[in-house]
């Protein structure tokens, strides 16, 4: 009995991933070529966990080239992914300060008593630190 197969439309339909998009994934090598019936495209039934995994991946912040390299790994080789897992949790937690530090600036603004913003000391003391070169979170620091 031949294994059963997808077709371009019905991979995109089960993933929710347009199929120009799942092109563009086999165009970067994310997607195993696949086989073609009568020059159609025809996805194994893994393909669905496959775009699972790339979507996964794709939220959590990890770029192509990342993916690419995560996918192409062997099984079981988690050096790798460690590797690029540690980078974007240090990402992840750089963007999170900064989120945080934004939040931060917007709260004191929304409850501070001055009826301008502008006149407040502390907004002052943030645009200082901001024009020495300071990062907002560095900024909010001091």
């Amino acid at each position: 009995m031949a294994e059963p197969s997808l077709s371009i439309g019905e991979l995109a339909r089960r993933t929710g991933v347009a199929a120009s998009a799942l092109r563009y994934w086999e165009g970067q090598g994310l997607l195993p070529a696949p086989a073609r019936v009568s020059g159609q495209r025809r996805y194994p039934e893994e393909a669905v966990a496959k775009v699972g995994l790339i979507l996964l991946l794709r939220d959590a912040g990890f770029s192509l080239a990342d993916q690419k390299a995560l996918l192409a790994s062997r099984a079981g080789d988690m050096q790798e992914w460690r590797r690029l897992a540690r980078r974007k949790q240090a990402e992840l937690d750089e963007q999170i300060a900064k989120a945080q530090a934004a939040r931060d600036a917007i709260e004191h603004g929304l409850r501070c008593s001055h009826p301008d913003f502008r006149d407040c000391p502390n907004a002052r003391s943030l645009v200082q630190a901001r024009l020495t070169g300071l990062s907002l979170s560095e900024a909010h620091k001091h």
